[in-house]
């Protein structure tokens, strides 16, 4: 047994999966996190007496934190390497978290919340910085949709598992324990991960593009470059509509509106948003696993958006459409996380080795704004239209303002459709020719 450990340990193609797991477990805690908040929601509103603008808003303080690391972060993991920034990111959502538990006012919990943000956007940028340095160009899709995955696996442990055991332990409680348990996991990403295969004195992997230093005067230079990039603009503007809805819906809003529209209490409604989660965890892997078989990224990726736009129609022109209609659209809604993904795979394969980490955290930076501005977007317009009425210190709010709420997510998401056609007509989908592809031949 012990000499089978060894062999493993030995074996880069097989460590990789073990300090892959390590900032993948890491970045599924900061899923719990960042998907609580409907959950949450009645107790919050309760508690700090909150509207739905100022929910919305604690809500996106976690994507806000979230979004403003990113490039900070791309530039540092080019720069030192993922195992030093993706440990401080894991030890960031936990103190988050514990500052999160002793907030006593509305103000320490947004603050509390952003720091977690930080930390979950830290440990991403990390984990796919990781993924570049010991993972294959025609693995790295498979690679970022299992990173999706767990997100949504964090996302279904988000939902009913934590409705139930919140309801027995409280919510403080239940979060101080998961920021214990995050300290334990960022020791073990220090202890495990490594910039490169070389670090831990293991042969280079075969078709693993090398990954050169970083000088601050070429990142500079990438960054101008990606200001100045059409594409990269229109792919952060995909990601910003698609990831934004999937977090607006599963993350906030998804249970207030059954509990309002359809009658049902938190745990009942956070059945839907456990769908949506277990959506995540299978469309994650599944899309990017059929992008790297065929070669293609725009393909999948309109197809996707175009079905998604579909799955959330009905809502907005219905209202009330059957619950095994909403059960669909929120189990699809995660499952075309893997669609929205495929952007990062597309702007890593068109910038060089040593750009993968900022080119990235761009994109990213636009999903996690769009995470921000969408909750509250959708608050404010919840807001507009609510009754006057309370209930246990909540506001009422009506069946047509949820369907002008998700006429903004539909319409979000045609907007990335279109932007994604658009490339896809332009650029033919041909088969991955990058200059990632390029480096590794």
């Amino acid at each position: 047994m012990i000499a089978d450990t060894v062999s493993v340990l030995e074996r880069p193609t097989r460590y990789r999966w073990i300090a892959w797991g390590m900032l993948a477990l890491a970045f599924l805690l900061a899923s719990v996190h960042r998907l609580s908040t409907a959950v949450l929601s009645e107790a919050l509103t309760a508690e700090f007496g909150l509207t739905a603008a100022q929910l919305g808003t604690l809500h996106a303080s976690f994507f806000i934190g979230y979004a403003l690391v990113q490039i900070p972060a791309g530039v540092l993991v080019d720069a030192v390497g993922p195992r030093h920034v993706g440990t401080a990111g894991a030890a960031a959502v936990s103190v988050g978290a514990i500052g999160f538990v002793f907030s006593s006012t509305y103000p320490t919990a947004l603050l509390a919340r952003a720091v977690i943000g930080v930390g979950g956007g830290v440990i991403f940028v990390s984990t796919l910085r990781f993924a570049s340095n010991w993972f294959r160009v025609n693995e790295f899709a498979s690679v970022t949709g299992l990173t999706a995955g767990m997100a949504g696996f964090g996302s279904i442990l988000a939902t009913t598992p934590l409705a139930v055991v919140i309801g027995l332990a409280g919510w403080r409680s239940t979060f101080l324990w998961f920021a214990v348990f995050g300290l334990l996991v960022a020791a073990a990403v220090y202890v495990l991960v490594r910039r490169s295969p070389a670090e831990l004195g293991f042969d280079t992997i075969r078709s693993v593009p090398s990954q050169p230093s970083v000088t601050v005067s070429e990142t500079g230079q990438h960054l101008r470059a990606l200001a100045r990039d059409p594409e990269q603009w229109l792919l952060s503007l995909c990601f910003f509509a698609t990831m934004g809805s999937i977090l607006t819906l599963l993350g906030l809003w998804g249970v207030p509106y059954l509990v309002t529209v359809y009658g049902l209490d938190v745990t009942t409604a956070s059945y839907y948003t456990l769908l949506g989660a277990i959506g995540m965890l299978i469309g994650g892997p599944a899309v990017g696993r059929v992008s790297d078989r065929l070669g293609r990224r725009y393909l999948p990726m309109v197809v996707g958006f175009g079905l998604f736009v579909l799955v959330l129609v009905p809502i907005p022109l219905l209202g009330r459409p059957p619950k095994a209609v909403i059960a669909g659209s929120y189990f699809f809604t995660g499952f075309f996380i893997g669609a929205a993904v495929l952007t990062l795979s597309v702007i890593k394969e068109q910038y060089p080795a040593g750009a993968s980490g900022v080119a990235t955290a761009a994109v990213v930076t636009a999903g996690f704004l769009g995470g921000t501005v969408l909750p509250a977007l959708l608050g404010v317009a919840l807001d507009t239209y609510r009754t006057g009425a309370f209930v246990g210190g909540t506001a009422v709010y009506t069946e047509f303002g949820y369907r002008v709420a998700f006429a903004l997510l539909s319409g979000a998401v045609a907007v990335a459709f279109l932007c994604s056609l658009w490339l896809f007509l332009r650029r033919g989908d041909e088969p991955m020719h990058s200059a990632r592809a390029a480096d590794s031949e």
